[in-house]
């Protein structure tokens, strides 16, 4: 199998807001998409039947959060996603079953397209929208 990753890269002002990874990626071994800096990290595995993962544990630590990272995982339907700055859009992309996206910074909207499901991965605590969420 040829490594054969079908990645997306939204920029804007110098700064990644967001990674897509399309559906139908092929790799031979563990890959990262994302810097050892990012908060949320975005890696790919494909490993072999047979291969075994050591057990571990995360070790506890105390880390400064500046930004809140989120991935979704479009599992089924079609979704048009707005990208903005901190003040205005600034891009437009559709995401289509099987492709997962890590938000990294700035804003985002979407619009469903097709009835979907959708699968939301994101740093806690929740608190409540009005605390967490500033609309633009």
């Amino acid at each position: 199998m040829s490594k054969t990753i079908s990645v997306e890269k939204v920029e804007w002002g110098g700064k990644i807001l967001a990674i897509i990874l399309r559906k139908g990626w092929q790799i031979e071994e563990a890959t990262f998409l994302t810097d050892k800096d990012s908060s949320l990290q975005l890696g790919v595995l494909a490993p072999k039947e047979g291969k075994e993962i050591r057990p571990h544990i995360h070790r506890p630590r105390t880390e400064i959060i500046e930004n809140i990272q989120e991935a979704l995982h479009i599992e089924q339907g079609k979704v048009e996603i707005d990208f903005y700055d901190n003040e205005r859009k600034v891009a437009r992309g559709i995401l289509d079953s099987g492709d997962t996206i890590l938000l990294m910074q700035g804003g985002h909207g979407f619009k469903i397209l097709e009835d979907s499901r959708i699968i939301e991965i994101k740093q806690g605590p929740y608190r409540d929208k009005e605390i967490d969420k500033e609309y633009l």
